[in-house]
């Protein structure tokens, strides 16, 4: 069922790829359920993609009502192997600024509602995941940045995305301990998509969209809804040319990465001793392995 080696997640305010050609949509069941939206099959830059809006296209999903596993598998089902996540972020630093972009390559783990694995029901893997983000997809993304040079982005290599279950923004304690804790970002949404991503054995990396400064800012200590609007709709134009100038790169040069082979020595379950309906759930992940 391969369509496209290259996936594109849109998170709030980025529902659809303006410049995407030959557009078809389909929807993709999966073992864990279904995914967010129908996935958007098409081309960018003369290379096929499928996109989907992470919330659905009329953002009916909170951050903790997510199918990620859904979402993941659908991807993987499609033939993704590079995933780019668009994400919309407070600021934890004085330096990373509203309309600004952020590459993190760090997660905090700060969800507590959420199944966070493909796996159980009788098969035990544990990924490595001390480097959460493919280091080599997260440099096509920075080079893309840079060399579109546009007027109103400033962007940041590296830093540390806070995953916070939500759906209620941080209190200024929260948004303290964070900045002790030396993050630069804080979101809602990656995790567990990274996660999985990662047992998928796809390359991840996050595009961090700025909205505006956490709580802990003095002059922006209350976050409205309006406001984070309008810095979505600001940064999604600016996002699109990103993620198609990343696509070109992507295309023309796709880099290798560790998480193409994740599951390599994480399963520690006899594939043999695995219940048959647990197999036949896994399908797609474990081929490679049977």
């Amino acid at each position: 069922m391969a369509e496209a080696r290259i996936g594109i997640i849109g998170g709030s305010g980025l529902y659809k790829m303006d410049a995407l050609q030959n557009v078809r949509e389909v929807e993709i069941p999966t073992p864990f359920g279904s995914p967010s939206d129908a996935l958007i099959l098409g081309t960018l830059e003369n290379t096929p993609v499928v996109f989907l809006a992470r919330h659905g296209r009329n953002h009916t999903f909170l951050p903790s009502e997510l199918p990620f596993r859904a979402n993941i598998y659908a991807m993987k089902q499609l033939g993704v192997e590079y995933l780019i996540s668009a994400s919309a972020v407070g600021s934890l630093k004085a330096e990373a600024k509203p309309l600004d972009m952020v590459i993190p390559d760090q997660f905090i783990d700060r969800t507590k509602n959420r199944i966070s694995t493909f796996f159980g029901d009788g098969i035990a893997a544990h990924i490595t995941f001390g480097d959460p983000i493919c280091h080599n997809l997260a440099g096509v993304l920075a080079d893309a940045i840079a060399a579109l040079n546009l007027p109103d982005v400033t962007y940041h290599r590296g830093g540390t995305y806070v995953c916070m279950e939500g759906p209620a923004f941080s209190t200024k304690a929260e948004s303290n301990m964070y900045r002790s804790l030396d993050a630069t970002v804080i979101g809602m949404t990656n995790v567990p998509e990274a996660k999985l991503a990662r047992e998928a054995e796809i390359a991840y990396a996050t595009l961090a969209l700025v909205t505006d400064y956490d709580c802990w800012h003095p002059e922006h200590d209350n976050v409205t809804v309006d406001m984070v609007v309008a810095n979505l709709q600001r940064n999604a134009v600016n996002a699109q040319k990103v993620i198609q100038e990343t696509v070109k790169r992507l295309s023309n040069n796709p880099p290798y990465s560790d998480a193409h082979s994740a599951l390599k020595y994480a399963i520690l379950t006899p594939l043999d001793k695995v219940p048959a309906a647990t197999k036949e759930k896994m399908g797609i992940l474990l081929q490679k392995y049977l």
